[in-house]
């Protein structure tokens, strides 16, 4: 390490206190738990993009904005928060809006570099929209507390932390809540394609998803911590000494609005608690929150911004990207399962197998690894992906799982 990031990094902790002044804990809890508990209450029927419930998701998230003193960087017309885009995605309902609606904020200290937050607000709505773990839950409302009212609660608490610290950071802060990540990111790959604020000017990206659910004993993981080697220079002391445990996933890419910006060649990191048994299932409620953790989280967060605003540059590295020109696949098929992207290999382990899919129906469960796909080897994600773009619908493989000690074979038919 050298001399200068260790003496920023003594820096982050003497100004500990600094960061809470005028911010006492209980008022930083209660913004949180406010926002949660609105975002996630019946009265938005679940967030799904293009419905009324994300309208006025998006209206509340704007007077939270407004409240921290941001300024509109949306692409709607003149002083517009939003950013309207279209959506195209077989069988979306008939009666919702084809559109998503990003919400942008602008935290303007003139300077030369810009860091962007996001975390995206939509969900899965009454569960026509696809992306259920329980099709029989279809039409029951999926409030999305953990996923990602947490993420969005964070992000507008941020806002509020750097628009009311009376201090001019070294940097400007874009703040994006997305819509349409349920749907396959779609904000957010719209969004870095019609930018409202250069990309080239972007330092790194900061992205929270899932960030409600923190088990002391697993700690936070890291998602995008090989994408630039910064990351890995002051990110494990800063977590240590906040006595956090984590875990770290080096790909750039991932279930989440940071894929996009790293697909642009922008340092990520992404924050997340991990899956649950409540993930994309109606019991995903407010009061299952581990709210003291958002906020252990929040104020790491604050110490990480605070380090990397003080970086002129924050090198980009290429960070196990499966869709490189040697890796390129398209798939017409889906397992069905949540890949623990956190894990190292041999295989890809399994977080989660969704009802009714191929690979539950095959009897794969979670924490299950999968070993090999019809005469496919798989070694991590990158093998997993090139090979699903081997398969067609309908078609019968072997599939090779470990299961604690024990290796398995199942036939699993796509």
């Amino acid at each position: 390490m050298n001399q200068r990031i260790l003496y920023i990094l003594i820096s982050v902790f003497c100004l500990s206190a600094g960061f809470a002044k005028g911010q006492a804990v209980n008022d930083t809890l209660k913004r949180v738990k406010k926002h949660i508990e609105y975002l996630a209450s019946d009265k938005l029927e679940g967030r799904g993009t293009g419905t009324k419930g994300q309208d006025k998701a998006a209206k509340y998230i704007v007077s939270q904005f407004k409240k921290a003193g941001l300024q509109p960087l949306g692409s709607d017309g003149k002083n517009s928060w939003f950013q309207t885009f279209p959506i195209s995605v077989k069988g979306f309902p008939e009666k919702v809006k084809p559109e998503g609606k990003n919400v942008i904020g602008f935290l303007d200290n003139r300077a030369a570099k810009t860091i962007f937050l996001g975390a995206h607000y939509d969900h899965l709505g009454e569960g026509h929209q696809d992306g259920l773990r329980d099709t029989s839950a279809r039409g029951q409302i999926h409030n999305g507390a953990d996923d990602n009212a947490s993420g969005t609660a964070a992000l507008m608490e941020l806002a509020y932390q750097l628009g009311k610290n009376n201090e001019i950071e070294p940097v400007n802060f874009v703040f994006i809540a997305f819509s349409g990540e349920e749907l396959g990111l779609l904000g957010s790959k719209y969004y870095v394609k019609n930018p409202t604020h250069p990309l080239e000017k972007g330092l790194c990206m900061f992205n929270f998803d899932m960030v409600g659910r923190l088990d002391e004993e697993k700690g936070i993981i890291l998602g995008g911590y090989g994408t630039s080697p910064r990351w890995g220079e002051w990110l494990p002391t800063i977590a240590i000494m906040e006595g956090m445990k984590f875990r770290v996933d080096s790909a750039g890419l991932g279930p989440s609005d940071h894929a996009s910006f790293y697909m642009q060649k922008m340092p990520v990191m992404f924050f997340f608690t991990g899956l649950h048994t409540d993930y994309h299932k109606p019991g995903d409620d407010a009061d299952k929150i581990n709210y003291p953790g958002e906020l252990k989280i929040i104020k790491l967060v604050r110490k990480v911004i605070y380090m990397a605003q003080q970086q002129t540059e924050i090198p980009y590295r290429e960070a196990g990207n499966p869709h490189a020109a040697s890796t390129a696949v398209s798939f017409k098929v889906t397992l069905g399962i949540m890949p623990d992207y956190t894990h190292s290999g041999p295989g890809v382990k399994v977080e989660g197998a969704m009802d009714n899919r191929p690979a539950k129906k095959a009897g794969v469960q979670a924490e299950d690894i999968i070993l090999q796909m019809g005469e496919f080897i798989i070694g991590d994600i990158q093998d997993y992906m090139k090979a699903l773009g081997k398969f067609s619908k309908g078609q019968t493989i072997s599939l090779k799982i470990k299961r604690g000690e024990e290796e398995l074979k199942m036939e699993l038919t796509f």
